[in-house]
């Protein structure tokens, strides 16, 4: 034979069942003994070898799990990555990675490519424009195919699966509260759109704060920036205009490149103006001064997400089950040199 033999080429020269074919070359004790001798010396006379990647795509499993992120710019998905790496390898799993760059369309070409059968599920944070658009429906087909989803950090409601969030609201609150105790009364955030639900919910807990302790809620102390941020786009004007004692930046890049525009007006940090931003990246730890910032533990998002998939995909009862839970990873406030002792 010259090309491949396969199980139906062995099944009708014995004139056996593919099933039984498909078991005696498992040496399973359902077969005959003198059937499985006969099947097995015909499979090595014609160095009969199995179609391993057929096998992954019907049994769906190939040991490898799709990650989707919306860029490699900020530090925090990074971490999280590196959390469901350091997980996923620990359980035996392989861990392919992909980036939207923000994109809609690339979101879901990402998905369609990895779902063809190179991955058993995916972990995953929205791009920002399939949070703009609301259009999910690529999430829902992966759902409708059997494929487990986690969503971590850039998550929709509309999506039924599991999740993993941070505490953002209250981290927010945590953030705002800190800079009210240490005196500041002048308080602004810089932001992004509302339609990303983390911008919103930080948005909410800053809100929240200034009520609880008796300040007014000031729109034009916030300032919401586009997710497609560029240098031009922060102005000096905003903490000269709105004469700041303190702010809140809901990333480090926003939050650094404030604490410069700070300085080249003058300004003493922490003692004019004091800053606190998201996520602890190497941009919060090297800047002039030190960032202290809202810690998102990153690597503890992704290994709890790692952990979330890989066990659904090893459920006895299958992947299918609808036992869908979210999990929270509580954030922890690290303070440094912009803020007053």
């Amino acid at each position: 034979m010259k090309r491949n033999l396969t199980l139906k080429d062995i099944a009708r020269e014995l004139d056996v069942s593919i099933s039984t074919v498909s078991k005696a070359l498992k040496d399973s004790e359902e077969i005959s003994a003198e059937t499985r001798k006969k099947v097995q010396a015909f499979a090595n006379l014609y160095n009969y070898r199995p179609n391993n990647i057929a096998l992954s795509l019907k049994n769906r499993r190939t040991h490898s799990i799709g990650v989707v992120i919306p860029d490699i710019v900020h530090h925090f998905f990074t971490t999280v990555f590196w959390g469901i790496e350091q997980y996923a390898n620990e359980r035996g799993y392989n861990v392919i990675v992909c980036v939207s760059d923000e994109s809609f369309n690339r979101e879901v070409i990402n998905m369609e490519t990895l779902a063809n059968g190179s991955i058993d599920g995916f972990i995953m944070a929205l791009s920002a424009e399939t949070q703009l658009k609301q259009e999910f429906k690529h999430l829902h087909e992966i759902v409708a195919q059997g494929i487990p989803l986690v969503l971590f950090d850039r998550i929709t409601d509309k999506v039924v699966c599991d999740k993993v969030i941070n505490n953002d609201r209250g981290a927010a609150y945590m953030a705002v509260k800190r800079l009210i105790d240490a005196g500041r009364k002048k308080i602004g955030l810089v932001t992004t759109e509302r339609f990303l639900n983390v911008s919103e919910e930080r948005e909410e807990g800053y809100y929240q704060a200034l009520r609880d302790h008796g300040l007014p809620v000031r729109e034009e102390l916030v300032l919401r920036l586009p997710y497609r941020y560029d240098e031009e786009t922060l102005s000096a004007a905003y903490i000269a205009a709105a004469d700041l004692d303190a702010v809140l930046c809901v990333n480090e890049i926003f939050a650094v490149r404030c604490m410069r525009l700070a300085q080249e007006r003058g300004l003493r940090i922490p003692g004019d103006i004091a800053f606190i931003g998201f996520t602890d990246g190497l941009l919060s730890r090297l800047s002039n001064p030190a960032l202290s910032v809202v810690a998102q533990h990153g690597e503890q998002m992704g290994a709890i997400a790692a952990r979330m998939l890989i066990d659904k995909l090893e459920d006895p009862q299958g992947p299918g089950t609808d036992d869908y839970r979210t999990e929270v990873v509580r954030a922890s406030l690290i303070e440094r040199d912009s803020t007053p002792n």
